[in-house]
């Protein structure tokens, strides 16, 4: 074996040591969270305080704001608070407080969860590099090294939204949990050894293609988290406004996420960010196929799927301008886009007979 030989092996094995322990991180995070759920968990005490102050809140608001005045009196002004409204006939609500619930001890296990989820991050990402840098060329040649790669870039996409500020802890337990299954799928049934790759895929697009399809994806599962939390908090607000009488567990859980609106107006956004990046990685992969195998588009299984999985979330984005199709009809529509990128990772890769398996698993 030569020095290069056994230089990429040894990085290789740190590569899989860095991910294991990534996990373990995890793992922790995961952990963190769950008491975050559990100390937020307020008590019907709590619960009933909460929503005595939001009907002084309610009551206040529709006075307008009382401000201090330097002679010690009140004053009104002339325009009310605006609360965050989503589609045209949805209700305007509050936020919930959060996973901790607005208590001290929950804030603290989401703190220490975030911190643990950036140790993680990091770890994952060397052992990424380690993986690259054992094979000397970009870290998503075939299924094992995409998924790293993707659960990694969801975490930093996540980091990034809450290193901008934006309230978006409520989704690190649901996205903890899905790294945990996507890097142990990874690591147990779709692991390859470091190997080179065949000649057609020895182009610098596959930098650009498989990069834009992998950060689209991490995008479109955060859009698919928010969307899928929409569906409920909506259900939950809609008991509500009928005069029902939720469980325990539905208020406990569903009463400290965002408000519907807020939801649905994360994942749009989202979604709508990101859409114009997965038609160019789409249009990428398109050149690439034209350089390879001398075709820009010969109808293969996941070239096909791609299309389908465009057209679904174009559908999505027009219904949101859609009278009639806004809120759930819009949300299940972006269900079924992510449900197709997903099938088009997994089903084509492992079902389906493809000129894209030529990496093997």
């Amino acid at each position: 074996m030569t020095l290069a030989a056994a230089t990429n092996e040894n990085l290789a094995g740190i590569s899989n040591v860095l991910i294991y322990s990534a996990m373990a991180v995890y793992t922790l995070a995961f952990l963190a969270h769950i008491a975050e759920w559990v100390f937020g968990s307020r008590s019907k005490v709590g619960r009933t305080a909460a929503a005595l102050t939001t009907d002084a809140d309610a009551a206040r608001s529709a006075a307008g704001p009382v401000v201090q005045t330097r002679a010690g009196g009140t004053a009104v002004l002339e325009r009310p608070k605006v609360v965050t409204r989503s589609a045209a006939g949805q209700r305007d609500v509050p936020d919930g407080p959060g996973a901790h619930g607005g208590t001290e001890k929950g804030d603290l296990y989401g703190r220490i969860a975030v911190s643990l989820t950036v140790l993680a991050f990091l770890i994952q990402a060397a052992g990424v590099l380690a993986r690259a840098l054992s094979v000397q060329r970009a870290p998503w040649g075939n299924m094992y090294e995409f998924s790293i790669t993707f659960s990694t870039v969801a975490v930093g996409a996540y980091l990034g939204f809450l290193a901008a500020k934006k309230n978006i802890r409520w989704m690190g337990l649901v996205l903890v949990a899905t790294v945990l299954a996507d890097l142990g799928i990874a690591t147990t049934w779709l692991y390859t050894e470091s190997d080179q790759l065949v000649p057609a895929l020895h182009s610098y697009w596959l930098w650009i293609h498989v990069s834009t399809a992998i950060f689209c994806g991490a995008v479109f599962y955060l859009g698919a988290v928010g969307t899928l939390l929409y569906l409920f908090r909506d259900s939950y607000e809609a008991k509500l406004a009928r005069g029902g009488n939720p469980g325990g567990f539905a208020r406990s859980v569903l009463e400290r996420l965002p408000s519907a609106a807020s939801l649905d107006k994360f994942a749009y956004r989202v979604n709508a960010a990101v859409f114009p990046l997965w038609t160019f990685t789409i249009i990428a992969g398109a050149i690439w196929a034209g350089d390879a195998w001398g075709r820009y588009w010969g109808w293969d299984a996941k070239e096909v799927w791609s299309f389908i999985t465009w057209v679904a979330y174009a559908a999505y984005l027009h219904a949101r301008a859609t009278a009639g199709w806004k809120g759930r009809k819009a949300a299940c529509l972006a269900l079924i886009a992510f449900a197709c990128w997903l099938f088009n990772y997994y089903g084509v890769n492992l079902f389906v007979n493809s000129l894209h398996g030529y990496a093997g698993v």
